[in-house]
């Protein structure tokens, strides 16, 4: 049965794991592998890493570090980063990741979430819409390349697309609120919820508990994907890796979905 996930976000930078602010001014938190070991011991729901530096520079994948990531992870394993062509999406899941998120290549060119949705199925392919809110016309913007190039796309119209195509899932990251642990962009998770029936996951801007609690309440089974919530502790942001205990999760989840079906 379908139940809302709640999914730590792992941002891998020069080999490092590090966290962003606004896709800019990346900290280093640690190692990817420690942090994978930790989320196994924590039971997290499953795990998205992302190479934030592969798609700028143009590199394909590391496959190695993919390799010794999928070994590690114990949870189903979401990797983006680079990927540009069916055959890496392949690769990818033969080492043992169950699912591919691609972003700025499907961008320039949707068809590529077909040519995987036929090589690898389709609910091993994850299309990221990387998004900022309009200064001067309103409403949003599809951005890649670590928010550095306007993709010129709507993105509820590229996520239509992007079902069209194959599909399997759309990740919503919200540049405006990467880092800031403020509270999820809600307005166009609810826009894209009435346009597609693929799965959404919500991406930037979560605080603490609560803010994924308000999530499942107004948004029902929804992935819910954070960084910054996970790898840092209070107001000064020392690092420190957590991640709900099960009970208590599924005490959340359970409170949430109630308070939706009484609202």
């Amino acid at each position: 049965m379908l139940r809302p996930r709640i999914i730590p976000c792992l941002l891998v930078h020069e080999g490092g794991l590090v966290k962003t602010v606004g896709f800019g001014n990346p900290k280093y938190v640690g190692d990817p592998i420690n942090a994978v070991k930790i989320f196994n011991e924590k039971e997290s729901d499953e795990l998205i890493v992302v190479d934030i530096d592969a798609s700028v520079t143009g590199a394909e994948p590391d496959f190695q570090m993919i390799a010794h990531l999928a070994a590690e992870c114990r949870m189903p394993l979401c990797y983006g980063g680079g990927v540009k062509t069916a055959a890496q999406a392949k690769r990818i899941v033969s080492l043992g990741v169950e699912k591919v998120a691609v972003s700025a290549a499907a961008a320039e060119r949707p068809a590529l979430i077909g040519e995987m949705a036929n090589e690898v199925g389709r609910q091993s392919v994850v299309t990221v819409i990387d998004y900022k809110k309009r200064r001067l016309r309103g409403g949003y913007e599809m951005v890649t390349h670590n928010a550095t190039r306007n993709a010129k796309r709507d993105p509820v119209e590229f996520a239509i697309e992007a079902e069209a195509q194959g599909a399997g899932e759309i990740v919503l990251n919200s540049v405006d609120n990467d880092g800031k642990m403020t509270g999820y962009d809600l307005t166009l998770a609810k826009q894209l919820r009435e346009k597609v029936d693929v799965p959404i996951t919500i991406l930037g801007g979560a605080g603490s508990l609560d803010d994924i609690a308000e999530a499942i309440r107004e948004m029902g089974i929804i992935g819910l994907a954070a960084g910054s919530l996970f790898v840092f502790k209070g107001k000064l942001r020392a690092v420190l890796i957590s991640y709900p205990q099960p009970d208590a999760k599924e005490q959340l989840i359970r409170d949430a979905m109630a308070a939706r079906g009484q609202a």
